[in-house]
């Protein structure tokens, strides 16, 4: 099994992602493609020592993009919504 912070990339910091925060407790993380919703909680639970209630997983899939005449894609990534139990909170504004 992979190490907790190697399944956790990094968190997803956008408006949504704050408003979501802080009206459902849910915070949204980038994860490891590969990866299943238990070994997320797991390592979710590992790394910042909350409860989760819930993990709900999403495929971005890759935007074209522009530069000028030039068109490309974005990467694709993984991305994972976690919900977390009443009491318990990640502040992942303050990580940073």
């Amino acid at each position: 099994m992979s190490n907790a912070r190697d399944i956790i990339i990094r968190p997803l910091v956008t408006e949504k992602t704050i408003r979501s925060q802080e009206a459902d407790n849910t915070v949204v993380f980038e994860v490891k493609k590969g990866t299943n919703k238990i070994q997320i909680k797991q390592a979710i639970e590992e790394i910042f020592n909350v409860k989760v209630e819930s993990v709900n997983v999403v495929n971005q899939k890759p935007k074209t993009k522009r530069m000028g005449r030039y068109v490309g894609k974005a990467n694709h990534f993984k991305k994972a919504y976690i919900t977390l139990k009443d009491g318990y909170k990640i502040d992942i504004l303050a990580d940073k």
